[in-house]
């Protein structure tokens, strides 16, 4: 376990204008720099799971999935570290190799020995005080440390997302899907199990991609916008509170937020939070626009829609992987 200490409710801010690889570079390593160096998360020898949010395979210019840019960074620092970065997630559509090859990282990953990981050969673990039992990939429990690389976005179903979602896409496969019809009857109860999730992986640093944000119907076919920031902490709910005030919401109207407060979870109060780094006071963004909400809730026939469809998405991936 990592001793967090007093970084527990401190949130970064770095400015970065672009995807340029100077700029993250210089954004990258000042984050970790505010928050004590790499070194404190992770030691040379470590396998380290970068978590980016990998969706949907669409090219970065829609801001639906983590910039590749920032997945190329976090995976340097961590090679000369002399730790053994990991890419991986389990999309909601088709899978993490297409997603990788629709933003062009595969190439880059492959020559910097960077393997990319299906989150998959789930096993099942108690989460939470209810200890739900909950079918999390091999991968992500089997990594010395997780770096979670979130994406800035809004979200139908829970008006944005920021920090804490992302996690959830270490739960294998379609399993998601279900856990929308068992949970998303109320959106307290859908929170709780990924505030659980989160807990239970307890990824060392969270590092948000909000240089370009995605607003409106998100979190895929919402609007790309310029917003020019990277987020960081060790408290993902510190994390969420500043990330809805750089684009003008009320954090107390977000369901994770809302959900982690009665649950004790984090650092919800804003005047315990610290900001360390950039100056947000004159970088509101004051035209971030939500989108309409819709249910959390899947119908049991939009869940055997997608469970079937995913089945055979990923069964053409094995037959495609098998022939090359």
């Amino acid at each position: 376990m990592i001793d967090r200490g007093m970084l527990s409710s401190t949130v970064t801010l770095t400015r970065c204008s672009d995807y340029s690889r100077g700029r993250i570079a210089e954004a990258m390593k000042r984050q970790f720099e505010l928050l004590g160096g790499l070194q404190r998360f992770v030691k040379s020898g470590d396998s380290v799971l970068l978590k980016p949010n990998f969706i949907a395979p669409r090219s970065r210019r829609h801001a639906t999935q983590t910039d590749p840019a920032l997945v190329l960074e976090a995976a340097r620092l961590l090679k000369d570290l002399g730790a053994r970065p990991i890419v991986g997630d389990s999309p909601a559509w088709s899978n993490v190799f297409a997603c990788v090859k629709a933003l062009k990282l595969a190439e880059p990953l492959k020559k910097m020995s960077v393997p990319v990981r299906q989150l998959d050969s789930p096993r099942n673990c108690h989460v939470g005080a209810n200890e739900t039992s909950v079918g999390i990939s091999s991968v992500a429990l089997d990594a010395d440390v997780i770096i979670n690389l979130p994406k800035f976005k809004s979200h139908q179903q829970l008006g944005a997302t920021f920090a804490i979602k992302n996690m959830f896409g270490c739960v294998a496969g379609k399993r998601k899907a279900l856990w929308h019809f068992a949970k998303g009857k109320n959106a307290e109860d859908f929170c709780e199990l990924l505030i659980d999730i989160y807990q239970f992986l307890n990824p060392a640093v969270t590092i948000i991609d909000g240089v370009i944000a995605m607003d409106g119907s998100g979190p895929i076919r919402g609007r790309a916008r310029d917003l020019g920031w990277l987020i960081g902490g060790t408290d993902p709910i510190a994390c969420e509170i500043i990330c809805a005030e750089l684009v003008g919401i009320e954090p107390g109207d977000l369901p994770i937020v809302k959900t982690a407060k009665k649950l004790g979870f984090g650092c919800s109060d804003r005047a315990k939070i610290e900001i360390a780094g950039d100056d947000l006071s004159s970088n509101i963004c004051t035209d971030f626009k939500l989108p309409e909400l819709i249910p959390i809730r899947f119908s049991l026939l939009q869940v055997c829609k997608s469970v079937c469809k995913q089945i055979l998405l990923l069964a053409k991936a094995t037959i495609k992987k098998m022939r090359t």
